[in-house]
């Protein structure tokens, strides 16, 4: 599998990983615990009668607190892990990526690894006999890392049952989508196509779905080799291993000159599973299957599948009065180097309409809110998709229209 190989789609990785923040707390414990516990015992801070006690007491405290917490997060992540399960099996795995990039779910677990971290560090700088110096404060504040990992566990109790609601999935899906709709380029802007002979074409290196494209990166590279740069598949497709990747054009009045094949597929991300940012169609494809999952005999939640085409027709107006996504890189005389087609409305309308309607056939509410959709759409849509929208009317929706 192809992994980001640029500086830029490294970090936007570890942005997103479920380990960044507990891992920050787990280091930030061990050194502030390590350091804290040094000084005391070396500056012989004023701290006597914080917490008294004896090196004994203070080892089976410690200790208590140690085995606690590592029951304690153990219980509750594999509650927590069970619940996230049902849930993806309910409405749609895809939703997990959610769940596991939530920084109150991360900060949770960074806080139940920075007390149990803390209190060890802090066992071991425990002198061996009694009357030496034992750092008091040290363990006075593993015990408010105790405190405080009592409130985030009530906390958590209630945030977790709230993001698990199919309301708040729903609503946190749209919400991530409009994110990637701000983010296309701007409406105004001209499309402009790469009309040079195609002189080379990079295959695709692995197979895989195609998570990001670096448009820095294949722009830097179109000027450097004099040539212009179009991605064949757009943020979302699923590519196979020695498909066409990227195809490189000639510019009029340039030499050609090769560009390095493992350069030019730098500029492509391919992952196994489809990612939010450029991919604006993967929150209409998780709304389509809660619908979707939500009107099947076994589940026959009509009122979800009414929620989530409600979510969906808000993102599909907006995008109604937008032509379809393409990202261009242009040098200042206006000459195009690089060239993304985004995802077409047609094959959204498809995800939503199609797909969802060809499951509620049973279901007259949801049709009639489909219909109701469709009649609303047309009203705003420009010309280039109002043929898309006509097409997927009902009779009904065509006569009341």
């Amino acid at each position: 599998m192809s992994r980001p190989r640029t500086m830029s789609a490294r970090l936007a990785e570890v942005r997103e990983s479920f380990w960044l923040v507990p891992g920050m707390f787990a280091v930030g414990a061990v050194a502030v615990a390590g350091g804290l516990s040094m000084l005391e015992l070396q500056l012989d801070l004023p701290v006597e009668g914080i917490l008294p006690s004896n090196p004994a007491g203070a080892r089976s405290l410690l200790s208590s607190i140690i085995t606690a917490m590592i029951s304690f997060t153990a219980l509750v992540f594999s509650i927590t892990v069970v619940a996230l399960q049902l849930a993806s099996s309910q409405y749609t795995p895809r939703v997990l990526r959610t769940f596991l990039q939530d920084r109150i779910i991360q900060a949770t677990l960074g806080t139940f690894v920075a007390t149990f971290l803390f209190a060890m560090v802090v066992l071991a700088a425990l002198p061996a006999r009694d009357g030496e110096r034992f750092p008091e404060l040290s363990l006075a504040v593993s015990m408010s890392l105790v405190l405080a990992s009592t409130g985030i566990f009530i906390y958590y109790l209630h945030h977790i049952t709230t993001v698990m609601r199919v309301s708040h999935i729903i609503a946190s899906i749209g919400a991530q989508t409009r994110r990637s709709i701000a983010r296309l380029p701007a409406p105004d802007e001209p499309a402009a196509m790469v009309r040079g002979e195609v002189t080379q074409t990079v295959p695709a290196p692995a197979p895989g779905m195609v998570s990001n494209v670096d448009l820095p990166l294949l722009a830097r590279l179109a000027r450097e080799y004099d040539c212009a740069i179009t991605v064949v598949p757009a943020p979302g497709d699923f590519v196979v291993e020695g498909a066409p990747l990227v195809r490189v054009h000639r510019v009029v009045g340039a030499t050609d000159r090769p560009v390095p094949t493992d350069e030019a597929s730098q500029g492509v991300t391919i992952g196994m599973e489809r990612t939010p940012g450029q991919d604006v169609g993967f929150g209409f494809r998780q709304l389509a299957d809660i619908a979707e999952r939500a009107l099947s005999p076994a589940v026959n939640d009509v009122t979800t599948a009414v929620r989530a085409v409600q979510e969906a027709h808000d993102l599909l107006r907006r995008l109604a009065t937008r032509p379809d996504p393409v990202h261009v890189v242009r040098d200042d005389d206006s000459t195009v180097r690089v060239r993304v087609d985004g995802v077409r409305y047609d094959l959204l309308l498809a995800m939503v309409v199609d797909d969802i309607r060809l499951v509620a056939d049973q279901q007259p509410r949801v049709a009639r809110l489909l219909d109701a959709v469709l009649r609303d759409l047309a009203t705003v849509a420009l010309p280039a998709h109002r043929a898309a929208i006509a097409c997927r009317m009902s009779p009904a929706a065509h006569s009341s229209h």
